[in-house]
């Protein structure tokens, strides 16, 4: 029997069952993100005028990455609504590009092994690398990159509105982590530079001086020795054969003329001086940066011509990610959320999911633990106008609940909203399953979970083997399984529109076997 066949007698055009993954999934991406929520949606999602921290514990397949997707969607939307009052979303939840740039910074002693690479992992890394997104992100924006939303752009009005200060902040936040591979990075930033109208008359300044005493001293030299070799002579015509030249001390001693040469380096060296001292600074910021900025991909030489470009007077004291400490980058995360309250959003919004993907993670709680404990700061989780929305697997809870007494007063997690377990009852799953099903029904039909069994199957056991699932991924693949099963055992010329008891529960008892759940 075909499946599609059973499904199309209950009124739904496709199998709402079919996947597992949110971020694959087009049943949840075009239906279910805005009509399907967990119970505990409201106090993770917040509000969005005054964003929040939520931290989410919770099993593989529990749905921690739908909720991610549909926060991202609903902020998106809000944005839209809202144009005066956006909120910046920073997706943080590919971490495999800063780790690899991250463990590329290690000695080979160390980077061959995750758990020490892991181990030299700060709280500033982490807020390099969100700085490294969001920076990436709005510097898109503002030159019209990849642009797909009204609610991303940024409007050459909203430009004007950034006095030269802050376009020497944002210059300033690109050099350092701005991370686009769609363009050089010098040639992208000139274009950045261009489009906030932000010059530098003084670096231009400099190597005009260099340029012209260079000439000078030429010059001067030229006029110098140009006399002492007679070469002038030629001018005034001929000298008669039998009457002897006039003699004096520099005709009569030109080597010392020619001394004068020493004026063209020492000249061309003092206009110069002010280039290569300004020159040698910036190296050594290019190099403090391209050591301690240790998430990104930054050559030293591109970073120190994209420095020469700032006057000194407003680059001096200015923060810049040189050392190993946090101090630099909250007063640059300060600067990064002036810029986008000047541009019209008026908070910031970090999306933090996957940390068990990653390849240098592996899925291992020790090595999840290293990674994600330094970003556990109640100093950043509480930082103003910043939510972050952490999902983290439930494994790492129970770790969490035995750490130092150190640690709970750094993080303080009693002020975090976090919620222990992301779990589904019964009920819930059979909305959730019930939300998918008219999500793919023909128009006017309203197919309910229980119409695909026979009354064998009641709605009590069904919401106590949906209990017994725990999350939507075992739903999704048991709901699956027991419609395979279902259609094998029946053809197409003598057709079974209801699933019997003894399937269903077959298909639940081997699936509890195969996934390894405990069924009570």
């Amino acid at each position: 029997m075909n499946i599609q066949s059973f499904l199309e007698h209950h009124g739904i055009l496709r199998n709402p069952f079919a996947e597992e993954d949110a971020q694959t999934d087009p049943v949840f991406k075009e239906h279910c993100i805005s009509s399907a929520y967990h119970p505990i949606w409201d106090k993770v999602y917040g509000d969005p005028t005054e964003p929040s921290t939520s931290i989410i514990f919770g099993p593989k397949g529990s749905g921690k990455t739908a909720m991610r997707l549909q926060i991202d969607r609903h902020l998106i939307r809000f944005s839209e609504e809202n144009p005066n009052s956006r909120v910046f979303v920073i997706r943080y939840d590919d971490f495999n590009p800063f780790l690899d740039h991250f463990c590329e910074r290690m000695s080979r002693r160390i980077n061959k092994k995750p758990e020490k690479v892991l181990e030299a992992w700060r709280l500033w890394d982490h807020m390099d690398s969100i700085l490294c997104i969001g920076v990436t992100d709005l510097v898109d924006r503002i030159l019209n990159v990849d642009q797909g939303r009204p609610s991303e752009s940024i409007s050459k009005q909203s430009l004007r509105s950034l006095d030269r200060t802050m376009a020497r902040d944002m210059l300033l936040l690109a050099a350092c982590y701005d991370q686009s591979t769609a363009s050089t990075f010098t040639g992208r930033w000139n274009r950045l530079r261009r489009r906030l109208r932000y010059g530098n008359l003084a670096a231009k300044s400099r190597m005009a001086l260099a340029v012209v005493s260079a000439i000078a001293s030429i010059v001067l030299v030229a006029w110098l020795l140009i006399p002492a070799t007679g070469l002038l002579d030629t001018v005034d015509g001929p000298v008669p054969v039998d009457v002897d030249p006039p003699v004096d001390a520099a005709t009569e001693d030109s080597g010392f003329s020619w001394k004068l040469l020493w004026l063209i380096p020492a000249i061309t060296f003092l206009g110069s001086l002010p280039l290569i001292i300004n020159t040698i600074r910036r190296q050594v910021a290019a190099l403090g940066i391209h050591k301690h900025m240790r998430v990104g991909k930054r050559e030293t030489s591109s970073l120190r011509k994209v420095l020469q470009k700032f006057p000194t007077k407003e680059l001096a004291n200015q923060p810049l990610p040189r050392f190993d400490r946090t101090d630099d980058r909250y007063e640059l995360l300060n600067k990064f959320q002036s810029i986008l309250d000047r541009l019209g959003f008026n908070g910031v919004v970090v999306l933090m999911d996957r940390v068990d993907e990653p390849h240098m993670t592996g899925g291992k709680p020790e090595l999840m633990q290293r990674f994600v404990w330094p970003i556990l700061d109640n100093k950043l989780l509480k930082h103003p106008g910043i939510g972050f929305k952490i999902m983290l697997p439930q494994e790492l809870h129970r770790d969490i609940e035995r750490e130092t007494r150190e640690f709970h007063e750094r993080s303080r997690l009693d002020k975090q909203n976090v919620i222990p377990a992301f779990q589904w009852t019964g009920e819930s799953l059979y909305d959730l399953a019930r939300a998918r099903m008219l999500a793919c029904a023909a128009e006017g039909q309203t197919p309910e979970p229980k119409d695909l069994f026979a009354e064998e199957v009641s709605y009590e056991r069904m919401l106590s083997a949906f209990q017994s699932l725990r999350v939507p991924r075992h739903l999704f693949r048991l709901l699956y399984r027991v419609l395979v099963d279902h259609c094998n055992r029946h053809t197409d010329a003598q057709p079974v529109f209801q699933i019997k008891g003894e399937t269903f529960e077959a298909a639940l008892a081997v699936y509890s076997r195969d996934a390894d759940l405990n069924l009570n």
